[in-house]
């Protein structure tokens, strides 16, 4: 009986158990060999939650809100100026530029809250 029992278990392999070692003599087990990083999934939900940004700008901002945000922040590949920097380019106070991104950032934290799109 007892030679049938650990016969099906002789198939069995624990994730855990040593399979080899390493140069400096540690012991390599199978889950250290199939791992894989966790930063895929990371990378794929920043990557998600970017599309999801840029649809949610295109669809709740008004032009300006999303031209100051771009600029405040870098979007697609540009450099992030200050404030006062946006304002000059756009010929407008610093403290105006603050309210509008103050704004537009509300905004894009209630859809990501709700995702159902709403338009301003």
């Amino acid at each position: 009986m007892y030679f049938r029992a650990t016969k099906k278990q002789s198939c069995e392999v624990s994730l855990s158990d040593p399979i080899d070692s390493d140069k400096d003599g540690n012991a390599l087990s199978l889950l250290d060999v199939i791992s894989s990083d966790d930063n895929i999934l990371d990378e794929i939900d920043l990557s998600d939650r970017q599309v999801k940004l840029y649809r949610y700008m295109a669809d709740s901002l008004e032009d300006r809100e999303r031209e100051i945000l771009f600029m405040r922040y870098g979007l697609l590949g540009k450099k992030a100026l200050t404030q006062r920097e946006v304002a000059e380019k756009c010929g407008i106070s610093r403290s105006y530029v603050s309210r509008i991104e103050k704004k537009a950032l509300e905004k894009l934290a209630r859809c990501f809250e709700d995702p159902a799109p709403q338009r301003p």
